[in-house]
């Protein structure tokens, strides 16, 4: 995956589309592409998913009652966690909407070494399933904050992560 070079006036933009849509067997799966482009590179992450029904024999992470997770291999633990937390955020939405029990399979997470971190998996989880489902927006987000000379990501209302009050 190619870089592109940030905005000349170091105002920070975040571009997000929808890259491609294909189908195989019958299983619509989607790419969407994350990015974040601001003064000093960005982050970037790609991710290929599809969705359906709880499959008999799915190794997959139980994120919410009948909403589960599927990662393809390889994936490195602290990415599997931030996917995780993506998709927690509107587990209960998705609940509500799917009774019968949803699983979202990742087929595949592209990300250039250079600009990703972790968290950038939440993020383009959040996309994807805002795409996908047509989902409110619960501010999950990315700053660059110049003074500290990092990134500042913004959780919305779930100001820890990781705490135990995320999912009920």
């Amino acid at each position: 995956m190619s870089s592109s070079s940030a905005p000349a006036d170091g105002i920070f933009s975040k571009l997000v589309f929808h890259l491609l849509e294909f189908q195989i067997g019958g299983i619509v799966s989607s790419t969407y592409a994350y990015r974040f482009r601001g003064s000093r590179g960005g982050l970037a992450a790609d991710l290929t998913a599809e969705s359906g029904a709880p499959a008999d024999g799915d190794a997959h992470l139980q994120i919410e009652r009948n909403v589960c997770l599927t990662l393809p291999p390889g994936v490195n633990w602290r990415d599997a966690a931030w996917l995780s937390f993506g998709l927690a955020v509107h587990a209960p939405e998705l609940v509500s909407r799917h009774p019968e029990g949803l699983c979202v399979r990742v087929t595949s997470l592209v990300f250039p070494h250079a600009y990703f971190r972790s968290e950038v998996a939440a993020l383009v989880m959040d996309g994807w399933l805002r795409q996908e489902f047509d989902l409110p927006d619960r501010e999950l987000s990315v700053a660059f904050d110049a003074a500290g000379d990092t990134y500042r990501f913004q959780w919305g209302e779930h100001k820890e992560p990781f705490s135990d009050d995320l999912v009920h």
